[in-house]
């Protein structure tokens, strides 16, 4: 079988990366992606059933969505076409979906493959609507994007979508030793330093076999080099992270359930990801904020203190010297005792006054400043709170159609212990006097 570099035309004797020369020649050959290509995964199932329908393959980059799309079509006999997202418009859909129904005519199938299939327009994903429903295309897209954000839910409704994994330490080993047996010569490295290799692929195969390919032609002895060493050869890529993308998303909410969960370490270690993918800080700084009312609240009237000074103190110092205050909040709120109660009172507060009409305040509470409203009542009956022993008049503020509510409960966790004691020393002032039992 020709590779992806033989197949686009170029000679076979014209330089290849390593990870083209490496590229699996059959699905039993990927590594990494068993809970689709095992036994009992979906991709064997349509092969055996000889069932293969539209999919969208869903992954990071180097988990091998180009090679399983075109093993699929090896595999289930059909000719094997491959765009990009990127380069390609409507013209040369149109040329893709003309040929493939002259195929179809002559009995032969066409399964088409969409590299960045995200990068697609609405419209354009609607194109491929009536040539899949007509069996004129099957058609295989990759993304590393999350499809139920990216992809129109009527093309989603017609292919199934699998997600593949990031390749695991082990799996990259296996990788790597696949590529050693290849070049026929062990990697020049130490133990510690091929373990920092794989570390540094951070789950792409095709990036470890480029840093394989980049320290052969850098270190011409076959004697061992260290860590160090090879940290200063290969310079560090910056961690899967795009601002705008799911990973943006997905740290940011690992971030704040860390908080959540009163896991400093974690989230530490899940805002240095933010800070050196290139996050701005005063986006994480806001969420601090966000995170000190929604899970901390009252509990601790200062995380809320903490969380504001952080940003204050980034908009002062900035980077890298105010990112150590944002690390400061971080562990300032993990570590706070949490209470999402304000947060629960707003809800129910909110839910309560949009579904209980337009009720007016009781009139004895508000203010009368014409003599108009005077002679209608406003302000008869008001008690001032600072007039009475306790400053505590026990005064009903609710319209009287809905009557007293209750939506804030305090936890029994730091301060909120104190709020808790202070409402049940109010509720008793408000019952009034507790009379003594008859005899």
């Amino acid at each position: 079988m020709s590779s992806l570099f033989e197949a686009a035309g170029l000679d076979k004797n014209a330089p290849r990366p390593l990870a083209d020369r490496l590229r699996p020649q059959v699905l039993a050959d990927v590594i990494g992606q068993d809970h689709l290509l095992g036994p009992t995964g979906p991709l064997r199932a349509m092969l055996n059933a000889h069932r293969l329908t539209s999919l969208i393959l869903w992954g990071p980059p180097g988990t091998g969505k180009t090679t399983i799309a075109r093993l699929l079509a090896e595999e289930d006999d059909c000719h094997f076409e491959q765009m990009s997202a990127i380069f390609s418009g409507v013209q040369d859909l149109r040329k893709v979906f003309d040929a493939a129904r002259a195929r179809r005519q002559e009995g032969r199938g066409t399964l088409l493959f969409i590299d960045e299939i995200h990068r697609f327009n609405r419209a354009q994903q609607d194109g491929f609507l009536p040539h899949m429903e007509e069996g004129t295309i099957t058609l295989i897209g990759a993304t590393t994007e999350n499809p139920s954000f990216e992809l129109n839910g009527a093309l989603l409704s017609r292919a199934q979508v699998l997600t593949l994994k990031r390749l695991e330490p082990v799996s990259l080993l296996q990788l790597l030793e696949r590529a050693e047996n290849y070049e026929q010569q062990r990697l020049p490295l130490d133990e510690a330093a091929r373990e920092t290799l794989i570390q540094l692929a951070d789950g792409d195969g095709r990036y470890l076999l480029t840093l394989v390919e980049q320290v052969y032609a850098s270190v011409p002895s076959a004697e061992p080099i260290s860590r160090e060493k090879l940290v200063e050869l290969i310079q560090r890529r910056a961690p899967l992270y795009d601002k705008s993308r799911d990973e943006h998303y997905n740290i940011i909410s690992a971030l704040h359930k860390s908080v959540r969960g009163s896991d400093p370490d974690a989230a530490l270690y899940w805002l240095a990801r933010m800070l050196s993918g290139g996050e701005d800080p005063l986006y994480i700084a806001r969420r601090l904020v966000r995170m000190a009312v929604e899970d901390i609240g009252l509990a601790d009237p200062h995380a809320l203190v903490q969380a504001n000074a952080a940003k204050d103190a980034y908009d002062f110092l900035g980077s890298p010297e105010g990112e150590l205050a944002i690390a400061q909040a971080t562990v300032y709120l993990a570590t706070a005792p949490k209470s999402n109660e304000v947060y629960s009172a707003y809800n129910s507060a909110m839910k309560k006054a949009k579904t209980s009409g337009g009720y007016p305040p009781p009139k004895e509470i508000l203010n009368a400043p014409t003599k108009l409203m005077t002679e209608e009542g406003y302000g008869a009956g008001y008690i001032y709170d600072h007039d009475t022993p306790e400053a505590f008049s026990g005064q009903d503020y609710f319209p009287a159609e809905i009557g007293r509510q209750r939506f804030y409960n305090p936890a029994s966790r730091g301060f909120e212990r104190e709020i808790q004691k202070r409402l049940a020393y109010w509720d008793k002032l408000r019952a009034g006097p507790t009379k003594p039992p008859s005899k």
